[in-house]
Parts: C-alpha cells; structure tokens; sequence
C-alpha cells in the first residue's frame, strides 16, 4: 500500500484529519466517498482538489466513491453559504448526474476489472423511499440538537450574518449527509469521507452516526479551500467558474487559466492538481526559479491539467490556438481553428458585420468602407504599402487585393490586423 496521507500531506492537501486515520488505511485496502453537489450539469475547477483527492486514493490502492447527492442537492448545503439555494426538480438532477459521471470518468477508473475500480452512487437512490416518521424515529433520535448546533455552518448562519437565517430544510442537511456515510459504511464497507474544510462539520456528524448507531469506527479527512496569492478567489474569471465542460470553458480558455497564474500560485497548484511526483515537481520548481520569465512551471501545470480534463488533442490544439495572438502563426494554422476556439482566442476583438452579397470585395472597400478598421481610404493604402496589414495573417501588399471566399475562416469570419497588436474580426452574414 502507498501511504496515502503521506501523498496528500507533502502536496499540502490536508486541512483536518481525525486521529487514527492514517494508521486506518495502512491496514489494507478499503473504501472512502467524496460528496458532489449536482446543481450543474458540469464540474468546475473548484470540484477538482476533492476529485484529485479521490484519484490519489485510488492510485495508493484504495476504492473511492462519489456519492452525488441527488437527494441533498434538493435541499441544499448551509455550509459556509450566506442564503438558501434553489431547489432542483428529478428529471435536472438526473441529467446534472449523467454529465457529472462523464467528467469524473477522465480521473476515475470506474471501468476495470481492478478490486478498487471507482464507483459512483446517488443518495437519492436510497433516501427516495424514506419516509419522514421512519428518518426522525431511526436517524434524528440518535443526534441532540445541541451537538447539530454547535456545528460552525449552523452557528454562522444563526448568528445574523444571514438576512433570511436558516430554514428547517437546510438545518436537518447534515444528517441527511451523516446518514449517506452511514449507509455507505453498511452496503460499501466505506470507513472514510472526505472534502473540502467547510464538510468538516458534516463529515464528523457521519462519523458520530456510526458510532452511536453501530457501535463502529469511522474516519474524516478534510482539504484546504483553495485560494490565490492575492487573495483572490480561486477559479473565478469576470466571465465566472472555468468548468470542465468544453462548451462552457473551451479547452483554449481553460488552458490559458493556467497558463496565467502566478509564480507563488503555480507552485502550489502543481502540487495539487497533477499527478506529478514529488521529484518531478521539484526539479520543475527549481528549474522555473532559474529563469521566472519563461514561465515553464506555469506552461507544464497548464500542459498537466488541460490533458487530464481535454486530452493532448485539445492540449496541442490549446498552445497552438495561443500562438495566434503572441507568435508567428501561419493561415494554415488559423484556419485549423474550429470556430469555438476561434472565438475564444479573438474574444473582445473589435467585429464588425458585412453581408456575404458584398464579397468579393476590394482590401480597401472592405477595411475602411464597409467596416471602419480605418478612418480612411487613404491611411488604409498607406499602411498596406507600408507592410502593416494583414487578412488571416497573411500581409497583404497589394493596394487592390480582392478578398473573397477564399479568405473566410470557418465559413464566416476574416481575420484582419493592423499593425502587430489591433485585431478585427469581419463576420459575414446572410
């Protein structure tokens, strides 16, 4: 067995941890859950410290579960949370749950033959048939209202920093929660639940069912929340969470997350969320502070973590999209682009609209007449005649130049720059 405590502490991916852990899984083999909120149909890099969590148990010869709470997601979690969420109805839950399994799938073996294959369950499987009389008699009469109280997501949202306070729906959340660890410890041999520092107080109340109720021992085990050097909240752009789900975040997009963080940052997220050793991850970080500049600590986390999520298709795909705006790319390589990534690499670009009808069109009519890329006719000859423009990065030295279909990208749109830096796009339309 690897130790797996010993993996996650180097990597600085333990928060809390109940005594007696460690020495739990030195014994053998067993089985321990990570809980996944299903409000989404994707998972977001906030999800991925508790789903690298589960890979490394797996990888030291443990089983991991993810439970996704299609029950609990009904309800929603206090924890650390200002107001109530919205509820789900069945038929969202269950296509958040599919996406869901799709994703973790890229860092779960679920498929093999192995002892230890990864597993993935739903709560709502075995809450939907509980009823109310039966949960109060069998679960509630086992946890005081004093020990629910004391829990720091309960007190917080009691104690006035919440407008609306906290409804009996959220309040009874954590037995829900303790009762899936429960009842994953009875049907799954699961002695272990793990996540992120604000579940500590739910977990604990999972572990303290166990005991009361079977008389059993069982484990917690907790990750930092994630934050950035500057304070910053982590995973968060102005265009909101960088999702796994290419649609939402395109590969290029999420690539160049990476590709951007600090060098403070960068050290600790190579850390936890690749799978590099512990001698690979040193040498990189000593190899970066040789020459900060060239950023190859941030270009080998970015490498890392989009090939894990994308693939080394998108990956290749990725560095060669960002070499459009910082590099000498060729038409040929523009034009690869699909036009999901297109727009992502040009997104904010200054776009103007011309009717397909007007094509094909003079370089000068289509620069400074149909759009306004120049103010003039006269300053767009000069600037051709002076090597400074180009149509899908191609320099385009001849004052009448026609640019017709054969310029289109992906059916619709034109490159045009002007100079080294301003960029446009020319969208045809119908």
């Amino acid at each position: 067995m690897k130790n797996f405590v010993e993996e996650l502490r180097w990597r600085g991916m333990i928060q809390d941890i109940m005594p007696g852990t460690e020495d739990k899984l030195m014994e053998g083999s067993t089985a321990a859950y990570v809980g996944i909120d299903p409000t989404a149909d994707s998972l977001h890099i906030g999800h991925m410290v508790s789903i690298m969590i589960l890979k490394h148990f797996q990888n030291c010869g443990h089983k991991p579960i993810a439970l996704v709470g299609g029950a609990t997601g009904m309800i929603g979690d206090p924890s650390m949370k200002s107001q109530e969420r919205n509820l789900l109805d069945e038929e969202t839950l269950n296509h958040n749950v599919a996406c869901i399994k799709a994703q973790l799938s890229k860092f779960l073996d679920f498929e093999s033959e192995a002892a230890n294959k990864a597993e993935l369950v739903n709560n709502y499987d075995w809450m939907k048939n509980f009823s109310f009389l039966e949960f109060t008699r069998d679960i509630g009469k086992h946890i005081t209202v004093n020990y629910m109280m004391a829990k720091d997501s309960v007190k917080k949202r009691l104690s006035g920093e919440a407008r609306d306070g906290m409804s009996f729906t959220e309040f009874t959340y954590q037995l829900l929660q303790g009762y899936d660890f429960l009842y994953l410890y009875e049907h799954k041999g699961c002695t272990l639940q793990m996540g992120g520092a604000d579940q500590w107080g739910n977990i604990t109340t999972g572990s303290e069912l166990i005991r009361r109720i079977l008389g059993k021992e069982a484990f917690a085990l907790t990750c930092p929340l994630i934050t950035k050097a500057d304070g910053g909240k982590f995973g968060k752009t102005e265009k909101g969470n960088i999702w796994l789900d290419p649609e939402r975040t395109s590969p290029y997009q999420f690539y160049q997350f990476w590709l951007n963080v600090s060098d403070a940052d960068a050290e600790k997220y190579i850390k936890i969320f690749t799978m590099l050793s512990k001698e690979e991850i040193d040498a990189a970080i000593a190899q970066h502070a040789e020459a900060p500049e060239r950023r190859e600590l941030q270009k080998l986390l970015a490498k890392e973590v989009t090939t894990m999520v994308h693939g080394a298709a998108e990956y290749e795909n990725a560095v060669a999209a960002s070499q459009m705006l910082f590099g000498n790319a060729t038409k040929d390589a523009l034009k690869s682009l699909d036009e999901r990534t297109f727009l992502a690499v040009f997104d904010g670009v200054p776009t103007f609209e011309v009717p397909a009808e007007k094509f094909p069109l003079g370089i000068i009519d289509l620069l400074a007449g149909e759009t306004q890329i120049f103010p003039s006719k006269g300053e767009c000859r000069k600037m051709i005649q002076a090597n400074g423009v180009s149509i899908d990065k191609e320099k385009v030295t001849d004052i009448n130049a026609q640019i017709g279909e054969e310029s289109f990208i992906n059916g619709r749109y034109i490159l045009a720059q002007k100079g080294k830096k301003n960029y446009f796009i020319i969208k045809i339309t119908e």
